[in-house]
């Protein structure tokens, strides 16, 4: 009579296998201590063992990826975190003073029954915020500021010495520091070689310069950005535009009474409308090298070029753009208020392209070379 074949569990493998692989005993031992058997036993531990052995490095390897890949999930979501919360606190430092001019604008200063404390409370505003009032530019630095942008347009390569040197022979006491603040507020910066042509964000990416050597030859091969300072009488503002190297076309442009990086992407948006360029080229600030600006150019699959240090010129076309706009309608005109200003800008630039004729483009309009056929 065939005696069956007994079947073991698999926690009573896995302890006899652990026995085994201690070595304080011998697989005949352990095969009658545990009823296994001695002769078909002892070749049945020793495959317990085997396999104890050999899946239990193959089990801790596993492990061991396992958790590994759990800590680079862990990294990777934190990463993803960190970088929300970057652009969380970007976009709450551009709202908050905009929330808080809406907090302002909500309290009703005659409320017959709710006073102004309670309605403050409401809104959760700082009672001592509804009173501030930002101190504007003295009259004498609105003043410095429009020569010093009328002068920079003449000489961009005057830094702060030279700039102060001009300022005090028109007869003004002012000091260095004045100057580079007035320079740093109206974002201007000397154009000539440099150890350091522009202020830049350490965490924002930088990308190559593309355009070396690179001959500009049809519509749509490289645009450019770059913002300017507008002078008004009381205050000012900043203009971006976006511009096509070759028919010199004014694509996008956006104003800003403030000198953030939403209003360029607003334009680079406004832009995009018209097509693709192969590359797109701006200097290192931080408005055009956030991950806003970079990420909405690198999703278009767009090249990124960035002027180098000491590349003095690179963005020559639309520097010329910035001299045209204020010679001859920003300066003569005066504008009062940003929505004259703005309106006067818009019809400026529609001269621009479509009947101003151009000595570089054979005395054509842009806009009859950017749409030429």
């Amino acid at each position: 009579m065939i005696q069956k074949r007994k079947q073991y569990s698999g926690q009573f493998k896995f302890k006899v296998a652990l026995e085994a692989a201690k070595g304080t005993k011998t697989i005949s031992e352990l095969a009658s201590e545990t009823g296994v058997g001695c002769l078909l036993g002892a070749t049945q531990i020793g495959q317990w063992k085997r396999q104890l052995l050999e899946e239990g490095v193959d089990l801790f390897s596993q492990q061991s990826n396992r958790q590994a890949q759990a800590v680079a999930e862990e990294q990777a979501e934190l990463y993803e975190q960190i970088g929300r919360l970057k652009m969380e606190l970007e976009w709450l430092k551009k709202k908050l003073p905009n929330l808080a001019e809406a907090q302002r604008m909500m309290i009703e200063r005659d409320h017959p029954e709710l006073s102004i404390h309670r309605q403050c409370e409401l809104v959760g505003l700082n009672r001592s915020t509804l009173y501030y009032e930002p101190a504007p530019e003295s009259a004498l630095n609105l003043a410095l500021m429009r020569l010093i942008d009328e002068q920079y347009l003449k000489t961009p390569f005057y830094g702060w010495p030279r700039m102060l040197a001009y300022l005090q022979r028109l007869g003004y006491t002012v000091n260095h520091k004045r100057v580079r603040r007035l320079l740093q507020k109206m974002g201007l910066q000397a154009l000539y070689p440099k150890p350091r042509t522009s202020v830049s964000s350490a965490e924002h990416k930088k990308y190559p310069y593309l355009l070396r050597g690179l001959d500009i030859t049809h519509v749509n091969q490289v645009w450019s950005a770059d913002i300017t300072y507008i002078p008004m009488p009381r205050g000012f503002m900043y203009l971006v535009a976006v511009m096509d190297w070759h028919s010199r076309y004014v694509l996008a442009w956006q104003l800003s009474n403030t000198l953030d990086s939403s209003f360029c992407l607003d334009a680079l948006h406004q832009a995009l409308l018209w097509g693709r360029p192969e590359i797109f080229n701006t200097d290192q600030g931080v408005q055009f090298t956030s991950s806003h600006f970079t990420d909405c150019l690198e999703n278009a699959e767009i090249r990124i070029s960035m002027d180098g240090r000491g590349r003095a010129f690179d963005n020559i076309f639309i520097e010329r753009l910035w001299r045209s706009v204020k010679y001859e309608d920003i300066y003569p005109k005066g504008y009062d208020t940003v929505p004259q200003l703005e309106r006067g800008v818009d019809a400026y630039f529609q001269l621009y392209n479509h009947e101003r004729l151009h000595e570089s483009l054979a005395y054509h309009t842009p806009a009859e070379v950017h749409f030429a056929k």
